[in-house]
């Protein structure tokens, strides 16, 4: 057969991208080898959030007398929450089932790669292969737990992210190797549900990617939490201990041994990119991914790569954002769209962790700023200082944000605390529209709510504060 458009992939890139190319008026099927959605949706974002949330209502029992309600009894059902999660994916990706029949998309199960005459070849589960011809390819392929060439994962021993929110029973002690958005979100479900848990970092602080500030309140709160955080630590070997694990940590002062009933290894994602033919269609890889231009063309004519394959932040929104770029990009040049879209600027892209208290970003962090030879203002409005985080019980956290002191400009925002990845997008949209401070302070904030937080920071940052 014969598509305009063929798409590899159904995650957060691949199903935005088949819509927007059925959107414009695209012959458009889509390519999947297990569930409509891709790991964000069935294995990722989603279901990872169902158990997180499930966390969460466990800590508001746990205090519920500070709220003045009497809870005598209650317990974690490990196995009811990991089905609600398993649940929640499910619905998810039926709504995608219908979002393809609703575009007119054709659905192709089985595995897909492209051939030497630039063809996409899908085998199906019968291992039977048919070749389908497209005048444009998305290759949507997405990423997998990478691993340690020393942290083999075995599913038993050493497990990714997907075992992690599927274990048959709940492990009473875990070691978490790696501290970023995956390592910490798992670290807090798994300490919150009872099960004794060790994050290790290689580098000298958790979520290394976050501001300082992020970093050094996060670990604070999560040593509170009973958590233990070894950073500037790293897991050399783990061997079989009975009915658990045994793990060999170095650290600055030489080897120690931890024992635990499992090891969740987090230390990052690696690109999908190894038998998809790439290499007899002709398409480059660098360094593990697939380069692109400021369109997602590869180096050959009608191939495209979007989302996690690509270089930049490994993150479902930019996959998502990428498709639709890709898509319109191409449509421009058929006709089938007015205009050429904006390139995705890879310096404005939040970055959300849902650990609790969850963690928001974006832009330039302090020392970001500064080494950019940037004069800076810095304003920090702590959450303890906030009517509404006060009357929710959330004081715990702050927001932080960075401006260019000369001409105001709007240089980042990071935030630890309840709900902040709601509050993020305000940073977003203002850095979008080269807002400045005196414009952020003359737009009003709904009182009494969290958000507000973000304009008490800015008035600390220029000696405005009226609420500190």
């Amino acid at each position: 057969m014969t598509y305009d458009v063929i798409v590899i992939g159904s995650g957060p890139g691949g199903y935005v991208a088949a819509i927007r190319a059925a959107q414009l008026g695209y012959k458009t099927a889509i390519v999947e080898r297990e569930s409509l959605g891709g790991i964000c949706l069935n294995w990722g974002c989603i279901p990872t959030k169902a158990l997180l949330k499930s966390a969460q209502i466990l800590e508001y029992l746990g205090h519920s007398a500070d709220y003045g309600i009497q809870v005598k009894e209650f317990n974690a059902d490990f196995g009811a929450i990991v089905k609600r999660s398993r649940g929640v994916a499910d619905k998810m990706s039926k709504g995608v089932q219908f979002l393809m029949r609703k575009n007119k998309i054709d659905v192709i199960m089985g595995f897909g790669k492209l051939n030497a005459k630039k063809e996409v070849e899908v085998t199906g589960a019968d291992g039977k292969a048919t070749t389908y011809q497209a005048r444009h390819t998305i290759l949507a392929t997405g990423a997998r737990s990478r691993q340690l060439p020393n942290l083999p994962i075995d599913g038993k021993m050493v497990i990714g992210y997907r075992e992690a929110m599927s274990l048959p029973q709940q492990p009473k002690s875990m070691i978490v190797v790696g501290s970023g958005a995956i390592g910490v979100e798992f670290a807090y479900f798994y300490n919150t549900v009872g099960t004794k848990v060790t994050v290790v970092e290689f580098l000298p602080r958790i979520v290394p990617v976050e501001d300082e500030d992020i970093s050094k309140e996060l670990e604070k709160i999560y040593k509170k939490k009973g958590i233990e955080v070894m950073t500037n630590a790293s897991v050399e070997k783990v061997e079989k201990s009975g009915n658990g694990v045994k793990a060999t940590v170095k650290t600055a002062n030489g080897n120690i041994t931890l024992e635990a009933d499992i090891v969740l290894s987090a230390v990052g994602i690696a690109s999908n990119i190894e038998n998809i033919g790439l290499e007899a269609a002709g398409v480059k890889t660098d360094k593990g991914k697939v380069p692109v231009d400021k369109y997602f063309k590869t180096n050959v004519d009608g191939i495209y790569a979007i989302g996690d394959i690509t270089p930049g932040q490994a993150l479902a929104h930019v996959a998502s954002k990428g498709a639709i770029i890709c898509v319109e990009a191409f449509a421009n040049k058929d006709g089938k769209y007015a205009h050429a879209p904006e390139p995705l600027d890879y310096g404005n892209v939040p970055g959300c962790t849902y650990c609790s208290p969850e963690i928001a970003s974006v832009g330039l962090t302090e020392k970001q700023a500064r080494d950019a030879g940037y004069e800076i203002k810095v304003g920090k409005f702590p959450f303890s200082a906030s009517g509404k985080a006060s009357a929710a019980g959330a004081t715990e956290g702050f927001v932080k944000v960075i401006f260019d002191a000369k001409y105001g400009e709007w240089l980042g925002t990071h935030m630890i605390g309840a709900n902040v990845t709601e509050i993020i997008a305000e940073t977003v949209v203002a850095r979008k529209l080269e807002t400045t401070w005196h414009e952020v302070l003359d737009s009003i904030h709904p009182h009494p709510t969290m958000s507000e937080s973000v304009k008490d920071a800015i008035e600390v940052a220029f000696g405005e504060a009226i609420h500190l």
